[in-house]
């Protein structure tokens, strides 16, 4: 069964299947395909050029048109408001409970007032060295906003917290959350991207939004706009540090989000290159505080010893409750399978006492708990005596997690700064701010043991590292 959003009722088994056979696909690759199609059924008396409105918590109110309103109403993308953004974060900061149906609205807006910002203040750039013009500017504003509002479609449950459950793709590397994005995309999402009558003004396909998503030289000179939703200074970034800093009552992500999009610009090219997103002079300050931002976040936050232990949980169970102990491919059918799983059927399984260990630490709060940790950006020293302390402790060690993350990139990834005096003059972000230039990523190693454990492992810790404190 699945739930038919525009119609409010119940889609049955037998008309999946009456809808798989008339498309000639087998019945256990077809339910979000079907589902998709059968919401995406329009009134024929429905008015195309309607506006609608969601109240936001961040921005305030977001505005959706018609074809938008229809794309949010289909499974594949309500299954998000069974996603929670921050996994179990919650059980550290208490009002992290939102989702990634509220996020992918924020992203929508946010990338959507840097466009807008971007066109009006580097119109000619665009023209002369993209070839936009009126209809070109409209066209991609559309796709932009509809790639911003599914970038994150294809989240697994708990979001980042089950992502090392993802499959490999035969090349030594996982699939990611990206992908499953653009392949949902394609086939869960096509009906609603392609047949809505606004897109007559456009004439999208589903795989135009997808290419956007990717990055791939399918999406033409539309990849200049990819940074908007994939960069060191994309609506992602921007809207999920301070969506989270608010639900989460910390004050550790905000930033000033009016300046960076009334600063934005495109910065033609040189050298035959394409031009790209920076920001003028008078904005360089508030590029740097969403980095510094984004690095409190990750260390106050992200990195929570008791987040970082219900991630190890979360990881543990997933592998047991999963028939394989990882998701399915986003290819060959998978999709259908993938998408049945989130937060609610994780939860589910886990009350009725499925999970192994991690199921049942996560279902009583009994987690894992922190016995060491190294600095955030360890010396040799510093991993030296974490061996130490590791070997010391033995057997009592039952997960060692790395917490790392690199905040800002140097060399061609670095935001562009325009010159306020010296006409035609750019340079990166680093140059201009020395914190942006010394800033270190985080290499943080933790180590944890069960909790009735802890006692003993503390007692010969403090015997290693010649501590007393608790």
């Amino acid at each position: 069964m699945g739930w038919n959003v525009r119609k409010g009722h119940w889609v049955s088994a037998a008309l999946i299947a009456k809808f798989a056979v008339s498309c000639y696909i087998p019945v256990e690759k077809t339910r979000c395909r079907a589902e998709t199609y059968i919401a995406n059924l329009r009134n024929p008396l429905a008015d195309p050029h309607r506006m609608y409105e969601f109240r936001c918590p961040v921005h305030g109110f977001i505005q959706l048109n018609d074809w938008e309103k229809d794309i949010v109403s289909q499974p594949a993308f309500q299954r998000l408001r069974r996603v929670r953004q921050l996994a179990w974060t919650d059980y550290v900061y208490p009002g992290a409970m939102h989702t990634r149906f509220e996020h992918s609205l924020g992203v929508m807006h946010i990338a959507t007032l840097l466009y807008d910002s971007v066109v009006q203040r580097s119109k000619s750039v665009l023209e002369e060295e993209l070839a936009y013009n009126e209809s070109g500017f409209t066209r991609d504003r559309q796709l932009v906003r509809l790639a911003a509002l599914l970038h994150d479609v294809g989240h697994g449950p708990f979001s980042h917290g089950a992502e090392e459950l993802m499959p490999e793709r035969g090349d030594g590397t996982r699939y990611q959350h990206e992908q499953y994005s653009a392949a949902i995309v394609r086939e869960c999402l096509k009906d609603a991207i392609e047949t809505h009558p606004l897109n007559d003004n456009c004439g999208f396909e589903a795989n135009d939004v997808a290419a956007l998503l990717e990055g791939s030289s399918s999406a033409k000179r539309a990849v200049f706009w990819r940074e908007l939703i994939d960069g060191q200074m994309d609506a992602d970034r921007m809207d999920y540090l301070l969506r989270d800093s608010l639900h989460a009552g910390v004050q550790y992500g905000r930033f000033d989000l009016h300046r960076l999009v009334n600063t934005i610009v495109a910065i033609s090219g040189t050298d035959g290159k394409s031009p790209r997103l920076g920001v003028t002079e008078g904005g360089w300050h508030a590029a740097e505080g969403l980095v510094i931002a984004r690095y409190f976040m990750f260390t106050q936050v992200y990195f929570h010893k008791t987040r970082v232990a219900f991630d190890v949980h979360l990881q543990g169970a997933l592998r047991e409750l999963l028939p394989t102990g990882v998701f399915p491919k986003p290819v060959d059918g998978g999709l259908a399978e993938y998408t049945s799983w989130d937060d609610w059927k994780v939860l589910g399984v886990l009350a009725s006492g499925e999970g192994g260990e991690h199921g049942v630490r996560l279902a009583t709060r009994d987690h894992y708990r922190e016995i060491y940790h190294t600095p955030e950006s360890p010396t040799a020293e510093d991993l030296s005596r974490l061996e130490e302390v590791k070997k010391g402790l033995g057997d009592l060690v039952v997960a060692e997690v790395p917490a790392e993350k690199s905040w800002y990139k140097t060399g061609k990834a670095d935001i562009p700064i325009v010159s306020r005096t010296m006409a035609n003059r750019v340079e990166p972000l680093s140059k201009y701010s020395s914190v942006v230039a010394s800033i270190k990523p985080v290499r943080k190693r933790l180590l944890y043991v069960r909790p009735e454990a802890f006692e003993d492992a503390k007692g010969k810790r403090n015997k290693i590292v010649g501590a007393n404190d608790d």
